[in-house]
This record gives C-alpha cells, sequence and structure tokens, in this order.
C-alpha cells in the first residue's frame, strides 16, 4: 500500500493502472477510520482493480469550528487499518492541495438540500460538493463508494455527479452497526462511557419504529420516535423527519412513498450523532 499527500503524486501513480484499462475507484473518508469505512473499502475492491482511499478531514463542510477542531485524526492508524484490509493507495493530502486558493463554487442540489442536515448544518453540502468534486477531478476513479448513514449526503452525491464532468458510478454501502445496533461513527469515539451507554436507543428505538410503520400513522410514528429518544436523559433529538426516498422530502401519508426513510439526528451533548432506516410499510 502506497500512502501520497499531492495530486501529482497521486496522478503519476495512476497513469500506468489508466493505461492498463484497470478500474480505479474511490473511497473518499475524513479518516478516524472504523468498520463502517473499511466495508467501503471492501466494496470498492469487488468492483476495481485499484482502490484509493482519501483522508482529509474537509473544513469547508464544517459549520461549527468547534466540531472541525475536535474531529479525531489518527492517519497512522488509519493507515494500519487500510493496509489489513487491501486498500492499494491512500491520499491524505493538506488543505492546500485540496484548496489551492480559496473554492468559492455553489453547487446547487434544489431540495435535496433543504431539509434535515440542509436545514440545520448551513453550507455544509455545499463543502461536501467541493471536496469530492475535487477528489472526482484528480482521482477520476470509475466507482466511489459512499455509505448509507450519511443518507441525505448519499443523495446529494448522487446529484452531484449530474453536474460534474467524468463522474463515476456511485456505490451505495448499507450501515454498519456495532454489537448493540449504534451506526458506526467516527465521533462514536467522543462519547463519555455514560452516553456510549445510553446511545445505542437512537437504533433500537428506529428498529422498533420500523415494526410500528404499519400500525400508525406517519405524524403519529414521528411523534413516537422524538418522544422515546428525548425520554433519555443523555439524548435530545435534533430533527426526525420521514420523507420520500429519493426527493428526500417529508410526507403525510404512507401512500406517498415506496420506501420511505426515517432519518434522525440526536445529540449527546456535545457529540451529534446520526442514523436512519428504510421503513418497509407494504402488506
Amino acid at each position: 500500500m502506497l500512502i501520497v499527500h499531492t495530486a501529482t503524486e497521486l496522478r503519476r501513480l495512476l497513469h500506468p493502472a489508466r493505461e492498463q484499462k484497470k478500474t480505479i475507484g474511490l473511497v473518499p473518508t475524513m479518516g478516524a477510520l472504523h468498520c463502517g469505512h473499511l466495508s467501503l473499502v471492501r466494496a470498492c475492491r469487488e468492483h476495481c482493480s485499484i482502490t484509493v482511499v482519501s483522508i482529509f478531514v474537509n473544513p469547508t463542510q464544517f459549520n461549527n469550528p468547534n466540531d472541525l477542531r475536535n474531529y479525531p485524526r489518527d492517519l497512522k492508524h488509519d493507515c494500519d487499518m487500510l493496509l489489513a484490509t487491501g486498500a492499494d493507495i491512500v491520499f491524505a493530502p493538506d488543505e492546500k492541495e485540496i484548496y489551492p486558493k480559496p473554492d468559492t463554487r455553489r453547487f446547487y442540489f434544489g431540495q435535496l438540500e433543504t431539509g434535515m442536515e440542509g436545514a440545520h448544518r448551513p453550507g455544509h453540502f455545499n463543502g461536501v460538493a467541493q471536496v469530492v468534486s475535487r477528489l472526482f477531478d484528480i482521482v477520476q476513479p470509475a466507482y466511489a463508494c459512499f455509505g448509507e448513514k450519511d443518507f441525505q449526503q448519499l443523495a446529494i452525491i448522487r446529484a452531484l455527479t449530474e453536474q460534474t464532468d467524468r463522474a463515476p458510478k456511485i456505490i451505495a454501502c448499507p450501515i454498519v452497526r456495532e454489537a448493540d445496533g449504534l451506526a458506526m461513527s467516527s465521533r462514536n469515539t467522543l462519547l463519555s462511557t455514560s452516553q456510549r451507554a445510553h446511545a445505542p436507543l437512537i437504533a433500537a428505538t428506529l428498529m422498533q419504529a420500523q415494526a410500528k410503520a404499519k400500525e400508525l400513522t406517519v405524524n403519529t410514528l414521528r411523534q413516537w420516535v422524538i418522544d422515546t429518544i428525548n425520554a433519555d436523559r443523555e439524548l435530545e433529538v435534533e430533527y426526525a423527519e420521514i420523507v420520500h426516498e429519493r426527493t428526500l422530502q417529508p410526507i403525510e401519508q404512507w401512500r406517498e412513498a415506496a420506501r420511505p426513510r426515517l432519518c434522525v439526528a440526536v445529540y449527546a451533548r456535545p457529540v451529534r450523532l446520526i442514523d436512519n432506516i428504510c421503513l418497509r410499510v407494504e402488506s
């Protein structure tokens, strides 16, 4: 496995593979890797001859300076994990390499970006689009892998490919969970012992909501999710929305979506956790 820090060096390394018509795949990450990230690497390897994993904590997608400052970073540990998983190249640039000059581009994703994360994290998805489009340009992959845990981000990335030259095919990978159900996240390491003990209630509530979807109306189920999580002293719901799986717009009736998605953001102060589940309500 090779570790490179500049776009020039990465392009030089990938040139022989392109000449040999090998398929190049990309797994974009912000580091602090866990088994969820490694599942993306394995999925990429199934489709591609060369797997590039980028590690870059992108400042333009953080609207909270403290969140950026506290985001966990451990490049050596990340590289050890990637070596064991079979990644071919790690691209670990610094900020000036990704943004040699200020990135003033503005992307528009319409209704996909107006709710949920977009409503609570102004500018977040524009920052995501900036860095992902830069990585697409540098790596020029045939495939790129993203996790379903960031479900709204996945929809944004798919929309981005319609606005980007040489866009890769997007591979969506399922959420990977801890043994107690908590969705794997780099931010889980920031939880206190008490918070970590309480956090699995988020996933447990979503699983119960999946079963209750056939019994309750959309709005009743949504409120039940909020009340159930908020009843825990360590947790506070920022939002809970039941949305159309493609438009990401809130629904009022189950018949409005074949596979509605329940998405939540929950604070275990100051750590912010997100999760989602597909609600199957068909008989």
